[in-house]
């Protein structure tokens, strides 16, 4: 695969208060009206191109609880000491300056979609002609008996990057010789497949730096395998021999409990006890999807795979997370091109500009240990009503350093790409 640098990322991905106290940046006269929900990697690229690519001829708002935005993608680089957190959080004065589009910070609480305008936390309404749906994910936080938003306190999650990401590293800092980390690995669909076990790879990293050769990480997972799973397993024989050990549920018996004040996690096997736990509970499209009512028993959004628009209302899309996008993987990079796609036919609705076959694309880099990087990723079409896979591609065990480095110098190249393609 050609190395994807900042230069071409954009030509890799581009194809592809009532209403009388509404404020006035609110009330564009005689433009059609855009109202996306969701300022993260689908969300605002989705503002971006929308607004970019009609020359000002559609109204866009954007709505995110924040003004800025941590990406959970290379949060795992901080935790290991890759990074810092500044260069992992981007605000959205950009995409205000130089795109005309309305940054709205708070939480929309609900859609009425007869009316087409989304209420938020706070009581005023912004009316849309189309509206797009990018909210990421939500917790089920009984998927793990005993875990809650309260003990999300005290046993970080960290699939929500921002403080959750800050508390976790100030928690993996404190790990001392001879202690243990337990991570619950969450069951599918969860963002970012490779996610958890990049983490690991991490933590082991960390710990291994300051010589704390005693030291443990125990992976409880609910899955009988993972993404990536003969490359983590051969760096983590490498790197970090006898640190790490991953249970499957065939091996531990089932998660029961977690007791995040005791320190314990309990499994049909055993009780297992660490200074530190990582639970990653099981996930659900973010909150709005659900009050909007475009997601269904699975708790994430069916699409037409053409398109990215709702199978439940053809004025609403869903992209990112949220979405049941098919063969495609929950990640920043699908993402992204899905929001490209739900741009353009956006712009095809309201403004007749002409809409192109949906192509897709992804590709999730993982850091094992420094200059040791490994990939996966495919390139994807509409097929018979999904999201199918055209070609794909994996990094292979045993390959060469230069190989690794060169994997892992692409994905900061990508990094930088994605997030000026996001945020202008």
């Amino acid at each position: 695969m050609t190395a994807l640098t900042r230069r071409h990322f954009g030509l890799v991905l581009g194809a592809g208060a009532a209403t009388l106290a509404m404020p006035a940046y609110l009330r564009s006269q005689g433009k059609p009206k855009v109202v996306v929900i969701g300022g993260g990697a689908g969300g605002a690229t989705a503002a971006r191109y929308i607004a970019k690519d009609s020359e000002g001829a559609i109204d866009v708002t954007l709505i995110d609880e924040s003004n800025k935005y941590t990406t959970c993608f290379f949060s795992n680089l901080y935790l290991g000491g890759y990074r810092d957190f500044n260069s992992i959080t981007h605000g959205y004065d950009k995409l205000e300056s130089n795109y005309g589009i309305k940054k709205v910070t708070g939480r929309a609480k609900s859609v009425d979609r007869a009316a087409k305008t989304v209420t938020m936390e706070d009581g005023s309404t912004i009316p849309y002609d189309r509206l797009v749906i990018a909210p990421g994910i939500d917790f089920v936080w009984d998927s793990v008996n005993g875990y809650s938003e309260e003990a999300s306190k005290v046993a970080p999650h960290a699939w929500k990057a921002g403080p959750q990401t800050e508390l976790l590293k100030s928690k993996l800092d404190a790990v001392e010789n001879g202690q243990t980390i337990i991570m619950v690995a969450p069951p599918n669909p969860y963002r970012c497949p490779p996610g958890p076990y990049e983490r690991v790879s991490m933590m082991a990293h960390v710990l291994k730096k300051k010589g704390l050769k005693d030291a443990k990480i125990i992976v409880l997972d609910t899955k009988e395998k993972f993404s990536k799973q003969a490359l983590f397993q051969e760096g983590w024989q490498k790197y970090y021999q006898g640190m790490i050990e991953w249970y499957a549920p065939s091996v531990h018996g089932g998660i029961k409990s977690v007791d995040v004040g005791a320190g314990t996690v309990t499994t049909d096997l055993d009780t297992f006890k660490g200074a530190m736990l990582n639970i990653i509970p099981a996930q659900k499209a973010g909150a709005i999807a659900a009050a909007a009512g475009v997601a269904n028993d699975s708790g994430f959004c069916p699409i037409d795979a053409s398109s990215m628009r709702s199978t439940m209302d053809e004025n609403i899309f869903v992209i990112g997370d949220a979405s049941i996008a098919g063969a495609m993987p929950k990640s920043a990079f699908s993402a992204n091109s899905q929001a490209k796609v739900a741009a353009m036919n956006v712009r095809g609705d309201l403004i007749k500009s002409k809409v192109f076959p949906a192509k897709y694309s992804n590709t999730c880099w993982s850091l094992i240990e420094t200059d040791d990087g490994v990939k996966v990723g495919a390139q994807y079409s509409p097929a018979d009503g999904k999201i199918a896979a055209n070609s794909t591609f994996i990094s292979q065990t045993k390959e060469e350093d230069a190989l690794r480095k060169a994997n892992y110098e692409e994905s900061v190249g990508w990094y930088t790409g994605i997030v000026t393609d996001i945020f202008g």
